[in-house]
């Protein structure tokens, strides 16, 4: 298995991250796949879904961190994953899994990838995607209510209650840790091509 490239991407919610990680699997297709944070939610199947409802989603332990380290590890040794599936509607994983190939390039993306060390020794690029909060809150608010078939209440008094204050707590200090601080994320065209480069030499060299 020839060397593969590990970047991470983490970022605030609706701070552009997402696009960002589309914005490069759609240049290089194939030769991406991309582990998102969210895929590895703890399912809390034994508690009622009004429980789940009322759960810290954005705090660390929230996470099966473990889990997608060592679904990492085994993609960088050239290894088939099978990462879990989890439903936003529901709260709770999802029993089908779904198989992931190793590539040349790895994406690792969400909001709290930076907050662990030992993920973060794994990357070879780590980008924090930094945006204005009045922005993100306005394009999470969009995404949960139509994607995710939230009520807007339950967004504002989640938003109020967790993520801001988690992400003051153990999200926006994580970019000291990164390597590249991204305005915008994929908005920011400057910034995308340079990175688009860099990988785009990576994989030349690779073949």
């Amino acid at each position: 298995m020839k060397e593969i490239l590990i970047i991470g991407i983490a970022g605030g919610t609706g701070s552009g991250k997402t696009t960002l990680t589309q914005k490069i699997k759609e240049a290089f297709n194939d030769d991406v796949v991309v582990l998102s944070h969210d895929y590895y939610y703890k399912s809390n199947a034994h508690l009622t879904y009004e429980e789940r409802t009322k759960l810290n989603y954005d705090h660390p332990n929230a996470f099966d961190t473990d889990l997608l380290i060592e679904h990492v590890r085994r993609l960088k040794q050239g290894e088939t994953i099978s990462h879990p599936v989890y439903s936003f509607v529901e709260h709770t994983r999802l029993e089908e899994v779904m198989e992931v190939q190793p590539r040349k390039v790895i994406i690792v993306e969400g909001i709290l990838i930076f907050e662990s060390q030992e993920l973060c020794d794994l990357m070879d690029i780590k980008v924090f995607v930094d945006t204005d909060a009045d922005l993100r809150i306005i394009r999470r608010l969009l995404r949960d209510v139509k994607e995710r078939g939230r009520d807007l209440d339950s967004v504002i008094n989640q938003y109020i209650g967790t993520v801001k204050p988690m992400h003051e707590r153990f999200v926006d200090p994580t970019k000291k840790r990164a390597d590249v601080i991204i305005p915008e994320g994929g908005f920011n065209s400057v910034a995308l091509s340079m990175l688009l480069e860099q990988i785009r030499n990576f994989i030349a060299n690779q073949k």
